[in-house]
C-alpha cells in the first residue's frame, strides 16, 4: 500500500502551460486506461471503495475536490486543486472522493483494465482484509 503526492514538471510561457505524462518517467507505471469524473454534483460522493492490486494517479485538472484515504489503520483527508499534482495510489486502499467544485474534473490514470474482482466495495470486507494484511485484529472505526 502506497499513497504518495506526484509532482509533475510545468513547462510554460506567456501562452500558458503544458504538463507531459509519461509511462514510467513521472508515472510508476504503464498505463492501461484513462478515464474522468466531471459535473459531480456538490453533495455526492464518488470512489467508495478500494483496490486489491492496482495502481492510480488521480489528477484534478480544474476546480477541486477533497479526497479520503484510508489504509485500515489511519485515515487521511487532502485537497486536490493543482494539475501540476498527481496523488499516486497502490493497492489496498479506501477512497472516497467529495466536496467537488462545479467546474472540477479529475481524470485518473491506472495500471490495468477494468475488472470488477479488483474491487472491494463493501467497507467491512476492506476492514477484514486490511486487519489480515496488517496483522491487526481490531479497528477503530
Amino acid at each position: 500500500m502506497r499513497i504518495e503526492l506526484l509532482d509533475f514538471q510545468k513547462l510554460g510561457d506567456y501562452r500558458g502551460s503544458l504538463i507531459a505524462i509519461e509511462n514510467n518517467r513521472n508515472i510508476p507505471f504503464d498505463i492501461k486506461r484513462i478515464y474522468y469524473m466531471f459535473g459531480t454534483k456538490i453533495e455526492m460522493r464518488r470512489g467508495c471503495h478500494a483496490h486489491r492490486k492496482l495502481q492510480q494517479v488521480l489528477i484534478c485538472m480544474s476546480g477541486s475536490c477533497n479526497i479520503s484515504l484510508d489504509d485500515g489503520i489511519k485515515t487521511q483527508h487532502l485537497v486536490l486543486d493543482d494539475p501540476s499534482k498527481g496523488l499516486y495510489l497502490s493497492g489496498l486502499i479506501w477512497r472516497e472522493l467529495y466536496n467537488f467544485s462545479e467546474d472540477c474534473i479529475v481524470v485518473v490514470l491506472a495500471d490495468d483494465f477494468y475488472d470488477e474482482e479488483e474491487y472491494i466495495r463493501d467497507y467491512s470486507a476492506f476492514i477484514n482484509l486490511s486487519n489480515l494484511i496488517n496483522g491487526s485484529g481490531s479497528c477503530d472505526k
